[in-house]
């Protein structure tokens, strides 16, 4: 988890991918790790050759009421030296063929409007645009845009009510 911290508070201080001022700790990240186990929901780590971490990537529940069960949000955070390399786009592909396996119908991502690499990639997933949201929050001094894009997994016509 040291790996994961280091990547999570390097987008916190030199990135908008994370809208959070304050760096966290080892423990931060466990407890979250631990948050994400007991729901049930995937952590991935991505490796180089040598073993060292890369990369991460999650989803978890999109809102917190029961109506939304079987949407998720999405998170993927790649090392600062090892982006371009397509490591995103196969943690992505892996991400989305949980979502299906845990029988979830459409995934989320909120990409902050002037990530274009990042909304280029989600284009290439299959994700739509289905929103924008101006001015929502603000980091290193300046508002802050938020796109919302969505990726139907399934294309069920009606939702299994009973899954949880």
């Amino acid at each position: 988890m040291e790996a994961v911290c280091a990547i999570y508070n390097d987008a916190v201080a030199n990135t908008t991918a994370i809208w959070n001022d304050v760096l966290v700790d080892v423990d931060n990240r466990k407890d979250w790790l631990a948050a994400r186990r007991k729901a049930g929901f995937p952590v991935l780590v991505a490796q180089d050759e040598a073993g060292a971490v890369v990369g991460y990537a999650s989803f978890g529940d999109w809102r917190a009421f029961d109506g939304y069960r079987h949407t998720v949000e999405h998170s993927v955070y790649i090392r600062n030296d090892q982006r371009g390399r397509g490591i995103a786009g196969l943690m992505m592909k892996a991400l989305i063929e949980r979502a299906r396996d845990l029988n979830k119908h459409i995934m989320v991502g909120a990409i902050e409007a002037g990530n274009a690499s990042s909304i280029r990639l989600h284009e290439k997933l299959g994700f739509e645009q289905v929103g924008l949201m101006k001015e929502v929050g603000m980091k290193f001094g300046k508002w802050l845009d938020l796109v919302f894009m969505q990726l139907n997994i399934d294309h069920r016509s009606t939702p299994d009510v009973a899954q949880r």
